[in-house]
């Protein structure tokens, strides 16, 4: 178990929201998808960064802009700010990640490709139980 590496846990159901798709189309892949946060790619399959249907709704329709009109890559985080685990680095790693940024779902790249996400649920059946129990209580302290 200790040695397995993040692209053995991860999902490789790499469904994104494209840079240049609007955030009517993010919100309704969130909800078709029945999910909180979906990564952003490039015209590339790069990742560009992460959107949270809590973004959607404070930094856009809060704001007032246009959900049919904004793009999904002006309002996501960007590429510098998006927390990732490469897909040859340890679960433990993943793990740390996790808990140091607070962050239930962890894009897995492989160079600049995005390869699967780990979700905590994949964290949860793959460590101890102690591990995950410290995940939990990172995830739910986090704003």
């Amino acid at each position: 178990m200790a040695d397995k590496k993040a692209r053995d846990v991860m999902s490789d159901d790499c469904t994104c929201v494209g840079e240049n798709e609007s955030l009517l189309d993010a919100a309704r892949k969130l909800a078709e998808l029945d999910v909180g946060a979906l990564p952003i790619c490039g015209e590339d399959d790069r990742l560009k960064g992460m959107i949270t249907d809590r973004d959607i709704v404070v930094k856009a329709l809060a704001q007032g802009k246009d959900p049919g009109s904004t793009r999904a890559g002006e309002l996501g985080q960007g590429d510098s700010q998006t927390v990732t685990i490469g897909a040859d680095d340890s679960i433990d790693e993943a793990l740390r990640t996790m808990i140091d940024h607070k962050v239930r779902r962890l894009p897995v790249i492989d160079g600049k490709r995005l390869v699967g996400i780990i979700s905590q649920a994949d964290v949860a059946t793959n460590v101890d139980e102690e591990k995950v129990g410290d995940l939990v209580e990172a995830i739910s302290a986090a704003p």
